[in-house]
């Protein structure tokens, strides 16, 4: 994923929330969100190139998800695929912390990675570009290509108007899909200089990236009540020559064998 708004513990009924885009090159083969058959536990897309998955839940309520830290000038073609880092996460049974602290010293193996993950009991974060595991407090997180809460444009205003979005009683999917979709481009002059160039720079700066050989792939709504109720929905894009021409939902609802 390259772009996660958090809230942690910061509405009454649902313990987490999360909005998410994952961009990638659009001809990188993908499977939308299921669950898999050789691991029914759980649910995620997956990327067929690599085999693994960029966001994932298991029927306990443990989830993780990950975004690639942008620095092109530190890119490996062989390095390990970041997207291995979720499912061993996802059917284990280390706390967050702790399973996050197990894979700070195999960071350099990856190209750079934001990882987060959740037992249960909290929620954890590791960025490969720092090697420092952070417990999450309550709170609203914004996470793109940086580090946890770089107030990127894109992050900045999305999170406030994640917050606006996750603070009434009833919480609107298709309201935190309306902000996914956002493809207002930001000014130049607030743009990061991530070494890719100012017509790409341009390009990744809306939260919705639209492009003809990059872009947004998919949205993903996650709701994580006290109860133990899970509510989770993908929205994949139908995408010709950079243009969105449609999409698909799925939705999935299940009770976390975790729940109190």
């Amino acid at each position: 994923m390259c772009l996660i708004f958090l809230a942690l513990e910061r509405h009454p009924r649902h313990r987490v929330i999360l909005a998410a885009n994952r961009d990638e090159f659009h001809e990188r083969p993908t499977a939308a969100m299921t669950f898999w058959p050789e691991a029914p536990d759980i649910l995620a897309g997956r990327d067929l190139a690599a085999g693994g998955t960029w966001l994932g839940i298991h029927r306990s309520g443990r989830w993780a998800a990950l975004t690639n830290y942008r620095d092109p000038s530190a890119h490996r073609n062989d390095a390990a695929s970041r997207g291995g880092l979720i499912a061993p996460f996802l059917t284990g049974s280390e706390t967050a912390e702790a399973y996050l602290a197990s894979v700070a010293p195999l960071a350099n193996r990856y190209n750079g990675f934001n990882l987060l993950a959740d037992d249960g009991c909290g929620v954890a974060y590791l960025s490969s570009r720092t090697g420092v595991v952070e417990a999450l407090g309550p709170g609203i997180y914004g996470l793109s290509n940086h580090l946890l809460n770089t107030p990127w444009p894109k992050v900045a205003a999305g999170k406030v108007r994640f917050q606006q979005l996750v603070t009434p009683d009833v919480v609107s999917e298709e309201k935190l899909m309306d902000m996914l979709a956002d493809r207002t481009a930001p000014p130049d002059a607030s743009l990061p200089d991530t070494g890719v160039g100012i017509k790409w720079e341009r390009r990744l700066g809306a939260v919705f990236i639209a492009s003809a050989v990059y872009g947004t792939r998919c949205s993903t709504v996650m709701r994580l009540d006290r109860s133990g109720l899970v509510n989770v929905v993908e929205r994949t894009y139908r995408i010709n020559d950079g243009t969105v021409s449609g999409s698909d939902d799925r939705r999935f609802q299940f009770q976390a064998s975790m729940a109190p």
